[in-house]
């Protein structure tokens, strides 16, 4: 218990001891005696005299109060407490001690007991009140792992870190040199990878049309159309610059559309998507804005999450689903080539022309997938810590840069990392980046700039991060999401702007336009937020993912309108017809039944 500081130093002048403690009277006593009833007042002065000139806790002080106390109280006398301020303390001290010898060293114990609970920062417990002491001393055990806590954290934060380098690009010698000619075809790449303007970056408009989540967004390759698609079966075609649709289409899935990509060189005219349902179909656009059939090209035993284009072909992709196989889909040769990613099952939600398993990264030749030469694998990468660990972690999303030297792979509620793809099979990642939440849904993760300056991603708690890429310190922070969860992220191919979704029913255009740049205000306490509940989760439930993202993902399509009745009216006649296997169906190609052709 703390001893008020006020009341210990009146305790202490005032010289109590405990009763009898003093044995040998002071000279001069018995005159003292016969004098007290003639002048009470006068020795009441001259004992507050005789106080005020001995020392402060001294032996000889407590020996002259118990006296003096003793010949006012007088014979048959009731000594008077209430008008004590020291009573309390004075039975602290009398409580549990014999009577008799010693009580004097016992006294002076107390007093050096009193001034060491004043010096020292947590009061010692006593016997009278050891259920007060116990409750600061609680108090001080929880303040002091609060700090260490805290400690931790700020550690935490300030791991895996650089310094920021000098911006790169400035925006008066940048103009200047344009308007005289020199280096203008270099002028729009370097301002989209300047850091200036990244920090600029605010909410430019919204394209609102879907009845769901928005699970999907990619541009052309022209960058003049954006596609989405939603947990409403839909897929818009966007002039994003008007803020107008051109087209909206059933996609022919029967659950969530997670991924809707325009293949490359095909004049806008060939959209490939995959979703929930396994099913991997592709939509034939025509120039007048219309939709003239989808039609499905494989079947997944599970869910369908990633598509991965071939940068210089118009008719090829791959594809990833949760049983563990990629398609290689051709759609010259109207197969569909089935591989598995692994000899054992495990869930794929990205592909990126090297495939995710659990926490490994793979790199494979495709040239050399057999079942006899190491299944095409060329490498693998990992965290170090993630290798022999125990939990449930996967990798939700993984991209390569702008000239594939990097890969950069995101893992639910873990962080983000960032591996050289020229290292050697084994190899530890190169950069981390942390502070965001990846747990209730499968979230993406992309480069931002023409040479891959920043690493963009979302977040469950609704915001948008953008981290310096060879730094790891974030540079930008958004509010993304008034549902809560940000999960896609979509730059524009040749412009210094952005495209994002995640549980609100709209997409979300951003643009450097601010005037100053941002001053990342509560992004620290965002971010020691998020660590908290993640570390909190994977205490409390070792195999939460799997159950969250269930119950997201059912959540919203017990959610959404009936889309039956709408089909048809984007098109001319969306079909089920399979171009792999001519006689299947809808009804027939469930999530169990593989509707193409193994290799």
């Amino acid at each position: 218990m703390y001893l008020d500081d006020g009341k210990s130093s009146q305790f202490l002048s005032m010289g109590f001891d405990l009763p009898g403690g003093s044995d040998d009277p002071e000279p001069g006593e018995g005159r003292e005696e016969a004098d007290t009833s003639a002048a009470p007042e006068a020795q009441t002065s001259a004992d507050s005299a005789n106080l005020s000139s001995v020392p402060e806790g001294s032996e000889d002080g407590q020996d002259r109060a118990l006296a003096n106390s003793e010949q006012k109280q007088g014979p048959g006398e009731e000594e008077d407490t209430d008008s004590m301020d020291g009573s309390g303390l004075y039975s602290l001290t009398e409580e549990g001690e014999s009577e008799g010898g010693g009580q004097r060293e016992r006294g002076k114990d107390e007093s050096k007991r009193s001034a060491r609970k004043r010096n020292r920062p947590s009061g010692g417990a006593t016997r009278h009140s050891s259920s007060s002491d116990d409750d600061d001393e609680e108090e001080e055990e929880e303040e002091d792992a609060e700090e260490e806590d805290e400690q931790a954290m700020e550690a935490w934060l300030g791991a895996d870190l650089r310094d920021l380098s000098r911006p790169s690009w400035c925006a008066v010698p940048s103009l200047r040199a344009r308007e005289i000619g020199r280096d203008s075809h270099q002028f729009v790449r370097r301002v989209c990878g300047a850091r200036g303007l990244v920090q600029r970056l605010e909410l430019q408009g919204r394209l609102e049309r879907h009845t769901g989540c928005v699970n999907t967004l990619h541009f052309n390759p022209s960058g003049t159309r954006l596609a989405s698609g939603s947990d409403d079966l839909r897929v818009v075609i966007w002039d994003w610059a008007s803020r107008r649709a051109e087209l909206e289409f059933d996609s022919g899935h029967k659950s969530n559309v997670f991924q809707a990509k325009f293949l490359p060189h095909s004049g806008d005219s060939t959209l490939a998507m995959c979703a929930r349902d396994g099913q991997i179909r592709v939509a034939e656009l025509s120039a007048t804005q219309r939709c003239k059939n989808t039609k499905r090209v494989a079947q997944h035993k599970g869910a369908a999450h990633k598509l991965a284009l071939e940068p210089d072909s118009p008719c090829s992709f791959l594809s990833a689903g949760e049983d563990a196989v990629v398609f290689g889909i051709d759609l010259l040769t109207l197969l569909s080539l089935s591989q598995p990613a692994s000899d054992t099952a495990v869930k794929l939600y990205t592909c990126y022309s090297c495939f995710s398993k659990g926490t490994m990264t793979g790199i494979y030749d495709q040239r050399k997938i057999n079942e006899h030469d190491n299944n095409g694998v060329l490498k693998k990468f990992c965290p170090s810590h993630l290798v022999s660990s125990e939990s449930k972690t996967n990798i939700t999303c993984l991209v390569y840069s702008h000239d594939g030297t990097e890969l950069l792979a995101s893992y639910n509620d873990e962080d983000i990392y960032l591996f050289d793809s020229s290292h050697s099979d084994g190899a530890d990642y190169r950069r981390r980046y942390k502070g965001h939440r990846n747990n209730a849904t499968v979230k993406g993760v992309n480069f931002y700039g023409p040479c891959s300056e920043f690493v963009v991603s979302g977040s469950d708690c609704g915001h948008i991060y953008l981290w310096d890429k060879n730094s790891a310190r974030v540079v930008q922070f958004m509010e993304g999401d008034r549902g809560g969860v940000v999960n896609c992220l979509e730059p524009h191919p040749h412009l210094p702007g952005l495209a994002t979704s995640g549980l609100d029913h709209d997409v979300k255009l951003w643009a450097p336009t601010a005037e100053n740049p941002t001053t990342l205000k509560g992004l620290k306490e965002v971010m020691k937020k998020n660590k908290r509940e993640r570390d909190e989760d994977s205490v409390r439930h070792g195999d939460q993912y799997d159950t969250q993202l269930l119950w997201f993902l059912m959540r919203h399509m017990r959610n959404r309108r009936p889309q039956r009745a709408r089909r048809g009216e984007g098109g001319e006649g969306d079909t089920d017809e399979s171009w792999s296997s001519p006689d299947s169906s809808d009804e027939e190609g469930g999530p169990d039944h593989v509707q193409c052709m193994s290799s």
